[in-house]
């Protein structure tokens, strides 16, 4: 730890998914199974270009008197990218708009390097908020498992509220007072939804007190044929233009396939927006580049693409879980990308090593209340079947 910093030496980091060889069956990091949107592939090739430009008998490309290399594929790269990604932003307000009918502007949206980068952005400017001395902030003991490092990083003191018998996050047991509330809907890892009319009581309760955030990273996922389209009904931005307290976090690498891309936004009322400018502008201007900011606006205009896909998901998490059921499991009911399975005669911990022998990597956490779950991220229907087959072997204890 020589030259380490105080900071980074007392630092204890979050821990990815592990990343087997790609010849495994790797559903483990909740990434979703299928291609991008191919309106999204064709605004990468249009921003790269096509041609490879003139050359030299040397082999080095030519540069025209302009300064420009002459035909050059992907010029537009040489500049900064607009810093609030602005083509990006539009394409949320209508995204919004056509899924659920949820009116916003350009100014209610803020874009990142991917949802992790937003929600890191949250904790510097909004907690703890000033005038919230001794105070902490509250989310779920079982959740996402970034939460307490964020937390840690930036000595922001918080609290984790035990999810209730069930596994529910409770909206009661946030009433107290407190420094801002931040929980997932669907919650990760147990995948179960909060309806939206649970979260108002929290709402009115934290009223011009302090900042609720609700992560949706999952929100796509909702419901037994998808709900793409359904924003309007499953989404706490619906709740957006009632409650000035209220800052929703979203990702395109779950529901559009872009988890390589590293795009996330928030949504809320422009006076959060501005907060988290003010800090995103003290640490770097231009996070989302201009190849990723052409992609995941094209990817965002695609919606019947991806109402295709997050159904197909859907229903092969409907299946699985059914399938895991009859083999004996507890299934947590899940309204996300994956489900949260315990057998009660085989351990987790023996199921997760006894799928990774055969190249199946789902995860497993070694955490009081789950530490006999595994986690099960959906893949493609041909995946999942080798999958339940391996895990059928294993409970008739054929492993």
């Amino acid at each position: 730890m020589e030259y380490y910093s105080q900071k980074a030496a007392e630092t204890f980091p979050y821990t990815p998914g592990e990343r087997p060889e790609r010849s495994s069956i790797k559903i483990n990091t909740n990434e979703n199974p299928y291609a991008p949107s191919p309106e999204a592939i064709a605004a990468a090739r249009e921003v790269m270009g096509g041609g490879r430009g003139s050359r030299n008998a040397a082999g080095a490309a030519e540069v025209s008197e302009s300064g420009r290399a002459d035909g050059a594929a992907g010029t537009d790269l040489r500049l900064y990218p607009d810093p609030e990604s602005d083509e990006v932003r539009q394409a949320v307000v209508e995204g919004e708009r056509e899924a659920g009918g949820i009116r916003l502007d350009p100014e209610n949206v803020f874009v990142g390097n991917g949802s992790d980068d937003v929600l890191s952005i949250c904790f510097q400017a909004f907690f703890p908020p000033v005038g919230a001395e001794g105070k902490a902030l509250l989310f779920p003991d079982l959740s996402y498992s970034f939460y307490p490092v964020y937390a840690n990083l930036y000595g922001v003191p918080y609290r984790k509220v035990p999810v209730n018998e069930r596994f529910e996050i409770d909206s009661r047991d946030y009433m107290t007072p407190n420094a801002g509330i931040l929980f997932p809907n669907p919650n990760a890892p147990t995948g179960i939804y909060k309806p939206v009319s649970e979260m108002e009581s929290l709402l009115e309760y934290t009223l011009h007190k302090s900042l609720v955030v609700v992560d949706e990273a999952y929100i796509a996922f909702v419901g037994d044929a998808g709900s793409y389209h359904n924003h309007g009904r499953v989404s706490a931005a619906s709740l957006i233009s009632r409650y000035p307290n209220l800052l929703v976090v979203r990702t395109l690498s779950k529901s559009h396939a872009l988890a390589g891309l590293r795009v996330g936004y928030a949504l809320g009322r422009p006076h959060l927006i501005e907060g988290l400018t003010r800090i995103k502008n003290s640490i770097n201007s231009y996070p989302v580049g201009i190849l990723a900011q052409k992609i995941a606006a094209a990817a965002l205009q695609d919606t019947a693409y991806y109402a295709q896909t997050t159904a197909r998901i859907v229903a092969t998490r409907e299946r699985v879980t059914q399938r895991l059921t009859r083999m004996g499991f507890r299934v947590l009911p899940s309204s996300a990308n994956f489900v949260l399975a315990a057998h009660a005669k085989v351990a987790a911990q023996d199921l997760y090593q006894l799928l990774g022998e055969k190249g199946i990597w789902v995860r497993y956490f070694n955490m009081p209340r789950i530490d006999n779950f595994i986690r099960v991220s959906m893949g493609t229907d041909e995946e999942m079947d080798i999958f339940l087959e391996r895990v059928q072997r294993i409970v008739e204890g054929e492993a």
